[in-house]
């Protein structure tokens, strides 16, 4: 819940540069061909410690602009799971969390380099594609490693591209994305009993990105 708020809180602060600026800031003969983000939902872990449920989430984005159309990047990310990532809003996921009824008996750590494919639609109006081999390490509660394994995760995002300052260089996308893990192996049994009851993938969830071109 605070890091949905969060999210909404940096929309509503951020509304009155998109009010501003409704059309796209790529084009053909842009100076800053390069950008790199990363979503703001990173700053809700800020000063949570070794809380049980700081997810210590870490993810930087490095872009090149092929076109006015396609752009392609280099995506980096670290984050722990404490309970399974397929429990979805209408299971109360938000409700799990606090009674701790779905955490894991320990942490399961996940860290990877992928790649993404951008393509602007209309406007800002963007898709995204975003494949992501994770290297997965499963820790007890006194961060004892367990196991390792590994996990392919994919990505898709719909979204829209606001671009504000000066020169344009800075911006924010405001989008909703899904997530799915076709290949996930070498999990402990007791996180596999959890993992089980729930799905292989997310829908719907709420995310905000924030960077500057170059």
């Amino acid at each position: 819940m605070k890091k949905l708020f969060i999210i909404g809180l940096t929309l509503c602060t951020l509304s009155v540069f998109a009010q501003s600026n409704k059309e796209s800031i790529l084009s053909n003969d842009s100076d800053y061909t390069y950008r790199v983000s990363f979503p703001a939902i990173i700053l809700g872990n800020i000063g949570k410690g070794g809380e049980r449920t700081n997810t210590q989430h870490i993810e930087l984005h490095v872009k090149r602009e092929l076109d006015s159309k396609n752009i392609i990047g280099v995506k980096f990310a670290t984050w722990r799971l404490f309970q399974p990532m397929g429990i979805q809003w209408w299971d109360g996921l938000l409700d799990k969390i606090d009674s701790e009824s779905e955490f894991y008996p320990g942490y399961l750590r996940e860290t990877g380099i992928g790649i993404s494919y951008q393509r602007m639609l209309w406007k800002g109006l963007f898709a995204t594609v975003e494949v992501l081999p994770q290297y997965k390490t499963y820790l007890d509660l006194n961060n004892e490693k367990i196991a390792n394994g590994f996990k392919l995760y994919t990505s898709y995002h719909l979204g829209y591209h606001i671009a504000f300052g000066k020169k344009k260089r800075l911006f924010i996308e405001p989008q909703v994305h899904f997530q799915n893990w076709m290949f996930d192996t070498n999990t402990p049994d007791a996180f596999k009993q959890l993992d089980n009851k729930w799905k292989s993938y997310f829908l719907f969830e709420p995310n905000l990105y924030v960077g500057i071109k170059f």
